[in-house]
C-alpha cells in the first residue's frame, strides 16, 4: 500500500481493495519503524489518525467518495492544527498547541484527507537545509548522511520514504521546490495569494505560499485543486477561479514555447545538472514543444534583494515571540526587559536570531532606504523580467537548484554558501509566479530536479507540462534504497 501514489491510493480506496484504516495502521507502521532513520515528524497523531481513518470509511460506507477521502498526509508543523503542537521547530513554540486549524488544515480534513501528524523543517522555515530546526536535523532517505532540503525538508523525507502520500509545505524561496528536488519528488508552489495563508505561521509575509509536495504531478493536482481558493479570512488571498487541475494535465503539449533563461547555465551550477536538464528539454520537444533562449538580467540582484526584504518581514513578524502571550518564558525574570531579552534568546536558534538582526538593521532609521527600499525596487525589475519573458515563451525552464543534497553540516559554518543554493528559486517568489521541481534523473545517485515557472494563476500549465514529462520517463517511480 505504501508504494501507490496518492492517486492510486484514492483509486484504491474507491474501489475498497483495502481501508482507510487499515492503510493508516500500515503507514503508522512504518512511521514508527524508519522515521528514527530520518527524523522527519515532529508529533505523530495515531490516534487522531486512526479516528480520522474511520471516519473516512464511514463517509464511503454511506455514499461518499472523493479523491481524497482517506488519502494519508502530514503536515509542515507551521500550519495552525487545533488541539496538536505546532511547533515550527523551534524551542519558543515547542509546547503550543494552536486553538484552532489553518484554512490548509481545514480544507484538507473536510475533504476527508487522513493527518498522520506534523513535519519537521527548519525553525520559522529559516534555512535550505532542515538542519536549523530545535529537534535536530532532517535526513534525506537517498543517502542519510545528507540534507533533505528546507525548510520543507521533513514533508519532502517522509513522502520521498513512502511514510505518507503527500505532504503539505510552504515555499518563501524555494522551500517546497528545492526538497523536492533533492528528495526526487514533484513540488509546486502556486501563485502568491493563490492558497490561503490563514493560520500558517509567517516568516515574510510577502512571499509565503504554502503548498503541496508528492511523488507525481497528478497527486499535487489533486491537493492544490483542494488547497486553493478564496479565504476571506486572508487578505492577501486571490478571489479568482480556482482551475480544474486534474482535468487539464492531459493536454497535449504542442505548440508550447519554452525559454532556457542564459543566466541559469553559468558560473556556479553543476554540469551534470545541467546535463540532466537539457535531456529534459530534448523530451519535451518530442512532445510537441518548441525552445527558446532568453534573459533575466535581474536574477543576479535576487538573492540580496530576497536576503533583506525576508528577514526585514521576519523581524516584524516574529517581534509577537515575547514570552508574554504564549510560547516559551524564561525562567525568573527580574523585569519586563530581561523577560524580553531572556525569553527571545533561550527560545530562538542561530539562523532565526541572524535573520531577525538583519531584518531589523534594514529596517532602521538611516538604512531603510539604502537597504529595504532598494531591495524593493530590484524586486519589481525581477518581476517587469518574467513579464517581459513570458511574452515571448509559455514556461521557463531551467535546474531548480545548482548542486545535489549536501552533505549535513557541510554548509553550517558558511550561512551564504546555502543561500546561494536557492538562486534559481527566490526569484519566483520575489515576483509572486507560481514554480514546479519536477525529477529528472540523477547524479551520484543523488536526485535532479527541473525547475518550471509560468505566469500568474498558470498552475495547470505547470502540472500539465510535468504530467506529461512523466508519462514518457521514469525517475519519479524511483524509491530510494531501505524505504
Amino acid at each position: 500500500m505504501h508504494q501507490l501514489t496518492l492517486a492510486e491510493t484514492a483509486r484504491a480506496l474507491a474501489a475498497k481493495e483495502f481501508s482507510a484504516v487499515e492503510l493508516t495502521r500500515g503507514l503508522l507502521a512504518r512511521i514508527r519503524q524508519l522515521d528514527p532513520q530520518l527524523n522527519s515528524f515532529i508529533t505523530v497523531t495515531e490516534e487522531p489518525a486512526l479516528a480520522q481513518a474511520a471516519a473516512a470509511d464511514a463517509r464511503r460506507a454511506a455514499g461518499e467518495n472523493g479523491a481524497l477521502l482517506g488519502a494519508p498526509l502530514a503536515h509542515k508543523d507551521l500550519f495552525c492544527t487545533k488541539g496538536v503542537l505546532t511547533t515550527c521547530a523551534s524551542k519558543i513554540l515547542a509546547n503550543f498547541q494552536a486553538p484552532y486549524d489553518a484554512t490548509v488544515v481545514e480544507k484538507l480534513a473536510a475533504a476527508g484527507a487522513v493527518s498522520l501528524g506534523k513535519l519537521n523543517m527548519d525553525e520559522f522555515a529559516m534555512g535550505s537545509a532542515s538542519e536549523s530546526s530545535h529537534f535536530g536535523a532532517v535526513k534525506n532517505p537517498w543517502d542519510t548522511s545528507r540534507v533533505a532540503g528546507g525548510s520543507s525538508g521533513g514533508s519532502a523525507a517522509a513522502v520521498a520514504a513512502r511514510l505518507i502520500s503527500a505532504a503539505t509545505g510552504t515555499d518563501t524561496g524555494g522551500s517546497i521546490r528545492q526538497p523536492a528536488a533533492l528528495t526526487n519528488l514533484t513540488g509546486i508552489k502556486p501563485t502568491y495569494g493563490r492558497v490561503s495563508r490563514w493560520g500558517m505561521i509567517a516568516y515574510a509575509s510577502s512571499l509565503d505560499q504554502g503548498g503541496p509536495l508528492a511523488r507525481t504531478a497528478e497527486d499535487c493536482a489533486l491537493l492544490l485543486g483542494t488547497m486553493a481558493g478564496f479565504d476571506p479570512k486572508d487578505s492577501t488571498c486571490v478571489d479568482a477561479p480556482v482551475d480544474d487541475y486534474l482535468a487539464m494535465l492531459n493536454q497535449p503539449l504542442a505548440g508550447l514555447r519554452i525559454g532556457l533563461p542564459k543566466e541559469y547555465f553559468g558560473e556556479g551550477l553543476d554540469a551534470r545538472i545541467a546535463e540532466k536538464v537539457l535531456a529534459v528539454v530534448e523530451e519535451l520537444k518530442k512532445l510537441g514543444a518548441t525552445v527558446k533562449d532568453i534573459s533575466l538580467p535581474n536574477m543576479q540582484h535576487a538573492i540580496p534583494a530576497y536576503y533583506v526584504i525576508a528577514p526585514a518581514e521576519a523581524s516584524s513578524n516574529l517581534s509577537r515571540f515575547d514570552g508574554v502571550r504564549f510560547g516559551y518564558r524564561c525562567e525568573n525574570p527580574v523585569n519586563l526587559e530581561d523577560l524580553y531579552k531572556r525569553s527571545r534568546g533561550e527560545g530562538f536558534g542561530a539562523e532565526v536570531k541572524r535573520r531577525i538582526m538583519v531584518g531589523t538593521y534594514a529596517l532602521s532609521a538611516g538604512y531603510y532606504d539604502a537597504y529595504y527600499l532598494k531591495a524593493q525596487k530590484i524586486r519589481r525589475l525581477i518581476k517587469n523580467d518574467f513579464v517581459q519573458a513570458f511574452s515571448e515563451v509559455d514556461v521557463i525552464l531551467g535546474p531548480t537548484t545548482p548542486n545535489p543534497a549536501w552533505k549535513l553540516g557541510e554548509k553550517s559554518a558558511d550561512p551564504v554558501s546555502a543561500y546561494l543554493e536557492d538562486i534559481y528559486t527566490i526569484t519566483a517568489n520575489l515576483a509572486g509566479i507560481p514554480g514546479l521541481s519536477m525529477p529528472a534523473g540523477f547524479v551520484d545517485g543523488l536526485p535532479v530536479g527541473v525547475q518550471l515557472l509560468a505566469p500568474y494563476f498558470q498552475e495547470a500549465r505547470l502540472l500539465n507540462v510535468a504530467h506529461q514529462y512523466q508519462q514518457v520517463s521514469d525517475w519519479h517511480t524511483r524509491t530510494p534504497a531501505g524505504f
